[in-house]
């Protein structure tokens, strides 16, 4: 099997050596070479043709997403962006989705020749992945430690029975790499009054709120990083902060947040398979779920459970999805009535909203 071959660029000589170490300790990754600026960069991606960059957005010469919006237009390619975990960096780090980076890898904020170990599985997973993806324009080997994975019993244990007390429809969403953008796609098309949308995007606890607020600026309905006890209203939707789990209970008389300060599920906080199960739960049939662009397979069991407790579940096609890990995993458990493409997921879910306990599917 050929190695995915990677180009890192990033003006630091020692994040430079801490990511290339890391990188390669992956039998399945070779490093071919690593650059200090845009400019280096341009020169050696046409001398060693990667598979991939790992590219910083603070660099001398010429800053990343000016070098990314160049590369995009005249050699796309996946990108894997490396930013700082800051609230500047993570609006930088949106952008940079926006206009075709594939993923991104967040920087520890301090101790980085200590922390950068523990972060080894994330990037090479990443850059894997990405070497997988069609870009859109717009050494010893050692055993890396894997975090051990839990299932959504950790957070929450499934319940017997299915509810539906509000009787009202609620969205949720599931996504992961590319999903800012996929999520973007849903939520410009959503209608002021629409259903409440409930969303997990894996994303980090310093992204989730300038992601929820470019959401929000984007989109017809109110659109914030939820809050535990808040209040599910129509014409909201609610990000899951990256430092919690999001679920949704039935409070006497009305659905809320719930967030929950539990350990990683299927290796992320917040977790798609918890949301998704507290819906199987609390809402039942009157749910509308829908698992877009990620990689791995959460989510896919827990909107398996929503279908069984009748709710509608549809997923991205394989065309129109960056990653089509968590939808095909779900596609192939057969966790979902319909596979969509992206730009239909919207229409689909308000179609389905407006029918009696959303229809045919959630049998």
């Amino acid at each position: 099997m050929e190695r995915v071959r990677v180009l890192v660029v990033d003006d630091s000589a020692l994040v430079r050596k801490l990511m290339s170490t890391m990188l390669a300790c992956d039998p399945a990754i070779e490093v071919v070479g690593t650059a200090a600026d845009p400019l280096i960069a341009r020169e050696k991606i046409k001398q060693l043709n990667p598979d991939v960059l790992t590219l910083d957005v603070e660099m001398p010469r010429m800053d990343g997403i000016t070098f990314l919006e160049n590369l995009m237009r005249l050699r796309p390619m996946p990108v894997v962006m490396v930013s700082s975990l800051t609230v500047e960096g993570a609006d930088v780090t949106l952008r940079a989705l926006e206009m075709g980076a594939v993923d991104f890898f967040a920087k520890p904020d301090h101790d980085l020749a200590g922390r950068f170990g523990e972060c080894a599985q994330e990037i090479c997973d990443k850059v894997k992945h990405a070497a997988r993806t069609r870009p859109r324009a717009r050494t010893t080997v050692r055993k890396l430690d894997v975090a051990p994975r839990l299932s959504a019993d950790a957070v929450l244990p499934r319940a017997q029975t299915a509810g539906s007390r509000g009787g009202s429809p609620i969205i949720a969403i599931g996504a992961s790499t590319g999903g800012t953008e996929a999520v973007r796609v849903v939520l410009e098309a959503m209608p002021p009054d629409a259903p409440p949308i409930l969303v997990t995007q894996h994303i980090p606890a310093a992204f989730s709120g300038p992601f929820a607020a470019r959401m929000d600026r984007c989109s017809a309905m109110r659109v914030c990083e939820a809050r535990d006890g808040q209040p599910i209203q129509s014409g909201h939707a609610y990000i899951a902060p990256g430092s919690h789990h999001l679920l949704v209970m039935w409070d006497g008389a009305k659905y809320v947040c719930r967030l929950h300060d539990g350990p990683p599920v299927n290796r992320h906080k917040p977790s798609v398979d918890v949301l998704f199960r507290s819906l199987a739960a609390s809402a039942g049939a009157a749910t509308i779920a829908t698992l877009l662009t990620g990689m791995g397979d959460d989510g896919a069991r827990g909107l398996l459970e929503l279908r069984q407790a009748g709710a509608a579940t549809l997923v991205q096609d394989e065309d129109s999805a960056v990653v089509w890990g968590m939808p095909g995993a779900a596609w192939k458990l057969g966790a979902a009535g319909e596979m969509l493409p992206l730009d239909h997921i919207a229409p689909r879910l308000l179609a389905l909203a407006r029918q009696p306990l959303a229809g045919a599917m959630r049998a």
